[in-house]
């Protein structure tokens, strides 16, 4: 895939990138090393001093960058707006919070015959993150802020049709005052992305995209011993019970779905309603998808803009098409409209059947499959059958049927009457075919340090 800018809503080329060649990608690679050197011989007050003025230019920049993140992969511009808002915050939250995440440790000395004994936490090196492109900003910004205070260097391959948001990232913490080579942004393919992770000088990887992206980092870093945090994507269920808020419940169903055009991993996918109150969900849940406005990501007041690539509303399509004709039924959208660009309107599909490729894929945009359940368990047994656990969503108003759903559902996260999201302070992630490891929160910033034990003998 070309290294390139091409505007999703008119289908334009507004700018392409050469890859770096490889004498300078060595080049970038040996300044990791020595950016290593001088983040770890940083204090905590030093580092955080940095990522907080990181915060403060993310603010100063918000409109440019926003308007890039739109241009690039068609996010509406308010909801960009959102994402760099939650950077800064998030830069902010662990320059407060680093040095007591990664405080020393004590053990007790007597019980290990020492004087002194501690676990210490302790930066790995260069890491190399690989992202996606439907939170171009934030998806690196989750690994950039922790990994930096930590000690460890960045270095990006962002998604190859945002290059121009990743530019941004290297720019923003070179500004901030960040040592040279902390954190590069590298213009490479994919294809040489073995190249780098293969390098004795990068010391771990994390990956936000596609399980078969996924299974490539984590082969190669098996290959090589070195530590991986992989978060693969979800089919997420939104299970409604009959004591649920209703209205509020389709609410935030709808939110959930077309939040950034239908393309975010932890969108609610599969929504499971109880039989005794389908029709009542049903009818308010097509409502709210058909009443969304889908027109230019720039504008005030669109809710839903174009997908960000061609393929991808092509892959939308196909799924759909493929349901129709098993038997499903569309109860609103499932027609891509004849206009420039890469437009998918918001979809709910019905009476699915595991024939189907939506009963078992995820679908990467604004389109949701609704189930009818008959009871509690039927629900947990269809939210659970899935190769995928990022997130999940439960609606009751019952505070047991509350706890059974966070006990039953197998998921990274499990959301009570609200929706699935990520917060600096609660650890990311996911199981099964959604990857493993965590980001964000103190287990977080910890993935990618080494947790020494010191033992100190002596009177």
């Amino acid at each position: 895939m070309a290294i390139a800018t091409t505007n999703p809503a008119t289908g334009e080329l507004l700018k392409a990138f050469d890859p770096l060649p490889e004498p300078e990608l060595a080049d970038r690679l040996a300044q990791a090393q020595a950016g290593f050197e001088a983040l770890r011989g940083a204090s905590f007050g030093q580092r955080a001093g940095w990522l907080r003025a990181a915060a403060d230019r993310l603010d100063a920049d918000a409109d440019r960058v926003a308007s890039t993140m739109t241009t690039e992969m068609g996010k509406t511009l308010a909801a960009a707006r959102g994402e760099v808002a939650k950077c800064a915050r998030a830069c902010r939250f662990f320059a407060e919070h680093a040095e007591r995440f990664l405080a020393d440790e004590p053990a007790d000395p007597a019980e290990v015959g020492a004087s002194r004994a501690y676990a210490r936490y302790e930066p790995l090196g260069p890491v190399l993150a690989v992202m996606p492109w439907n939170f171009p900003l934030w998806q690196a910004m989750r690994f950039a802020a922790p990994a930096l205070m930590a000690g460890n260097p960045g270095l990006l391959k962002h998604a190859s049709n945002v290059p121009q948001t990743a530019l941004f990232m290297e720019e923003l913490f070179a500004r901030a005052g960040f040592p040279p080579g902390a954190f590069q942004t590298l213009l490479i393919g994919s294809d040489q992305v073995e190249r780098v992770l293969s390098d004795p000088r990068v010391r771990a990887a994390t990956l936000t995209g596609s399980e078969a992206a996924g299974r490539a980092v984590a082969a190669i870093a098996g290959r090589e011993l070195k530590k991986t945090v992989l978060e693969l994507g979800g089919s997420d269920p939104f299970v409604v019970m009959p004591s649920a808020d209703l209205a509020a419940a389709a609410a935030v169903a709808t939110t959930s779905r077309c939040q950034n055009n239908g393309q975010s991993c932890i969108s609610a996918k599969r929504f499971l309603v109880h039989t005794d109150v389908y029709d009542t969900f049903a009818e308010a849940f097509v409502a709210n998808m058909s009443a969304l406005v889908v027109g230019d990501p720039m504008a005030e007041g669109t809710d839903v803009g174009p997908l960000a690539t061609e393929s991808g509303r092509a892959e939308v399509d196909e799924q759909v098409r493929d349901a129709v004709a098993h038997g499903a039924r569309v109860r609103c959208g499932g027609q891509p409209p004849d206009r420039p660009g890469w437009w998918y309107p918001p979809t709910v599909v019905t009476d699915l059947t595991p024939q189907m490729r939506m009963w078992s894929e995820e679908v990467f945009g604004p389109v949701a499959g609704l189930y009818r359940v008959s009871s509690y368990q039927e629900a947990v047994e269809l939210a659970n059958a899935t190769d995928f656990g990022l997130g999940a969503n439960a609606w009751t108003r019952d505070p047991a049927e509350q706890e059974r759903f966070v006990a039953d559902l197998a998921a990274g996260a499990v959301f009570v009457n609200g929706m699935v999201t990520s917060y600096p302070s609660l650890p990311f992630g996911g199981i099964k075919h959604s990857g493993y490891g965590r980001e964000l929160s103190a287990h977080g910033i910890r993935e990618f340090c080494n947790l020494k034990t010191v033992w100190v003998g002596g009177s």
